[in-house]
């Protein structure tokens, strides 16, 4: 007895929500995903049904007004902590915060759109694109093997003593490597990525600056893009221009909407209004799918845009200015196919 002795003086002196129970003593009845049986009985303090089937109210739920309670708050929340605002720089793939893509409408680059479908582009997805998979199509049969391609630089015969830890060389005909042409299948068909429009006018040096303003609002007007002026990197005697000293050109980056509504004008308007216009030269690429042409300056004034508002342009500052197509393809068969699909014309010897 003199054991047991200290153990119930010790439960008398703790108070009453502190000393254990009777219940505990006795195996848990609660029913567990785990142990989950149809012989055992539910304890009666769990809820038989869950909280998720609770019905709330209708008058409760009619008097909740989320905008009517920020509106009735006398003081905003703050903005740092519930409102995000997009980070202003890419600091790298290492740091935590990254602005996120120009899709994403939390961007600060973000551009709602497009709101209609541009005519070019809608042939180019119904049409083109499937009539260029189905002409560059190859079919090889199941086990087939392609053979190994050759070496794309030659080595040294070591004939000569010279010859020995020398580099490779490159390909006969040039030191120049073009790039690999893949195979075009479903996910790789050539299509046109952007469109630069440059106009160089020599004038702005020797005049005035008249005719920089002239060129940039017509471009600008023909391409729907703010345009950028740049200075020239070189000097020409004859004109009297310095390199850095002025600005001679003016660019545009059309992209998107703008680049389709750009391609469909040119091809459906202004071209088809050239007068004795044979096309575009076949040998006006750079080996990588892109193709570059010009205007004169009595072509650049059969935009809609310019021929609508001729008497705003003096006629003797409009400018000529050069296109370059840039094109997904990587060799210039392939980009001069996509542009011949939408309407370009094409003549001379097609150099690839």
């Amino acid at each position: 007895m003199a054991v047991h002795e200290p153990s119930r003086s010790l439960a008398r002196a703790l108070s009453r929500p502190l000393a254990p129970s009777a219940r505990s003593q006795q195996p848990s009845l609660r029913r567990y995903a785990s142990g989950n049986t149809s012989g055992k009985t539910l304890d009666p303090e769990v809820e038989s049904n869950t909280s998720l089937a609770a019905s709330v109210p209708e008058d409760v739920v009619k008097s909740f007004d989320p905008i009517a309670r920020a509106k009735s708050r006398k003081t905003q929340l703050p903005k740092s902590r519930y409102q995000y605002r997009s980070p202003k720089y890419d600091r790298g793939p290492l740091h935590p915060h990254r602005p996120p893509p120009p899709s994403d409408p939390s961007s600060r680059l973000f551009v709602p759109g497009p709101f209609s479908l541009p005519r070019a582009q809608q042939t180019y997805e119904s049409t083109i694109s499937s009539d260029i998979l189905t002409l560059c199509y190859v079919h090889n049969p199941p086990g087939f093997k392609p053979p190994p391609p050759a070496a794309r630089l030659r080595s040294w015969d070591e004939s000569s003593p010279y010859h020995k830890n020398r580099p490779l060389r490159g390909p006969r005909g040039g030191d120049v490597l073009r790039l690999l042409r893949k195979p075009i299948g479903f996910n790789n068909i050539p299509e046109v990525e952007r469109v630069t429009i440059h106009s160089y006018i020599k004038e702005a040096a020797t005049e005035n600056s008249g005719w920089l303003h002239v060129a940039g609002m017509a471009v600008q007007a023909i391409s729907n893009v703010r345009v950028q002026t740049f200075k020239s990197k070189s000097s020409v005697a004859p004109w009297g221009i310095a390199p850095g000293r002025d600005t001679v050109a003016v660019k545009a980056e059309l992209k998107g909407e703008n680049m389709y509504h750009f391609l469909g004008k040119l091809i459906d308007v202004v071209m088809p209004r050239i007068k004795e216009w044979k096309g575009v030269k076949g040998s006006s690429g750079d080996s990588s799918g892109n193709i570059t042409f010009g205007l004169e300056p009595e072509n650049v004034a059969l935009f809609p845009e310019i021929e609508v508002n001729y008497d705003m342009y003096p006629a003797k500052m409009i400018p000529g200015c050069h296109i370059t197509i840039h094109t997904s393809a990587t060799t210039d068969k392939d980009a001069r196919l996509l542009l011949s699909a939408m309407g370009i014309p094409f003549y001379g010897k097609l150099v690839n």
